[in-house]
């Protein structure tokens, strides 16, 4: 003889499975109180990840029937859906659901059902890819950048460049400007890639002299260049205060 077995499943704490129940007792199912399975999980949930319904599957066996009032109680989306119906199909359990006037979703009509809504979800699914594809194409026509910030502004990263043009080690320039080693090595690979014809610090052509001496501001607390330095007069007095000795 068939065992009768319900799943009933709801998203939040809030909400209770009694109607539920009260509704596949009404569609004249008498299911014994110890085969009702209830669970609180949310239905972005595979159905085979959830607790309750894992524990449900323990306990069917070839020719038993599972009740549900809804699809969506069996998975997070169609595919998932289907993939449950198979593998209960597969154990020899029916599955009812009300839903869709009480269908067997593993009977040939239920199949037929099954591959209509498999088609319509197939279809919403490409065309929330299109939609997407076509919202990411106008945001780059208008200039959007994608990704995380950057951790430097234009000025620090101005900066940046010039220390590095000027020797500092990566190390030493990470500390200075407060950031990781990892965002001066990429600016390190952009300035690789300009034109040694352009002055990055500026934005303008120009034409460098192979010993000319470059003036480039410092940060303040507030990102703000806040003194100019020569950096070659300061290299030489480095070396020379290394070289005395103590």
């Amino acid at each position: 003889m068939s065992r009768l077995f319900a799943y009933c499943r709801v998203s939040t704490t809030d909400q209770t499975t009694d109607n539920q129940v009260k509704e596949i007792e009404a569609a004249g199912f008498s299911v014994a109180k110890q085969r009702i399975v209830a669970e609180t999980v949310s239905g972005s949930v595979a159905a085979f990840e959830r607790k309750g319904f894992a524990k449900l599957l323990d306990k069917l066996e070839d020719g038993d029937v599972l009740i549900v009032t809804k699809l969506d109680r069996l998975g997070r989306n169609a595919m998932d859906v289907r993939a449950t119906v198979e593998r209960l199909e597969a154990i020899g359990v029916r599955v009812h659901c009300l839903a869709l006037g009480g269908v067997d979703l593993t009977s040939p009509a239920g199949k037929m059902t099954m591959q209509v809504i498999n088609a319509v979800a197939e279809f919403e699914r490409d065309l929330l890819i299109e939609r997407t594809h076509a919202g990411i194409r106008r945001a780059k026509a208008e200039g959007k950048a994608f990704g995380r910030p950057s951790a430097l502004t234009e000025v620090q990263r101005a900066v940046v460049v010039e220390m590095l043009n000027a020797g500092f080690p990566v190390a030493q320039i990470a500390r200075e400007m407060k950031t990781s080693r990892q965002t001066i090595m990429r600016v390190r690979e952009d300035r690789l890639t300009v034109s040694p014809e352009l002055d990055v610090s500026v934005g303008v052509p120009h034409r460098a002299q192979k010993n000319e001496s470059v003036e480039q501001g410092r940060l303040g607390p507030d990102g703000v260049p806040c003194a100019l330095i020569d950096w070659s007069d300061l290299r030489a007095s480095r070396r020379k205060a290394a070289n005395t000795p103590e």
